[in-house]
């Protein structure tokens, strides 16, 4: 992880994700493939762990692919955010965000569109 979390915000998800009898469709956490740090999802991350699960689908990325930036002013360098990542001095919650260029719509958009979903069974 990268960032700080909302502690409102997991506690959001968790009893969402407590609120299903079976199962349940979510998107994937998005890491950079180099160093493996999260760049997108980390409540969903952190409510995944708290609720016990061991493993943690991710979706791999090439962060540093000009097709990807940190919102469209440049607030905080990938450098810097891989950085915090690594060394665990993390930044504040929202602090980043992530867009990726679509080449169809020729814009800018969430980053969390390039997740993968993925089924999780709900623990009981």
């Amino acid at each position: 992880p990268h960032e700080k979390i909302i502690k409102k915000n997991t506690s959001s998800i968790i009893n969402f994700l407590k609120s299903f009898d079976d199962h349940i469709v979510l998107s994937s956490i998005l890491c950079c493939s180099k160093s493996m740090v999260i760049i997108d999802g980390h409540h969903r991350y952190y409510s995944l762990k708290k609720l016990g699960f061991k493993k943690i689908p991710v979706t791999k990325l090439d962060y540093f692919s000009k097709e990807i930036k940190n919102s469209l002013d440049h607030k905080h360098s990938k450098n810097q955010i891989i950085e915090h990542g690594i060394n665990g001095e993390l930044m504040e919650p929202k602090s980043t965000n992530h867009i990726v260029y679509c080449n169809k719509s020729k814009q800018w958009q969430p980053i969390m569109l390039l997740s993968s979903l993925f089924k999780v069974e709900v623990q009981r």
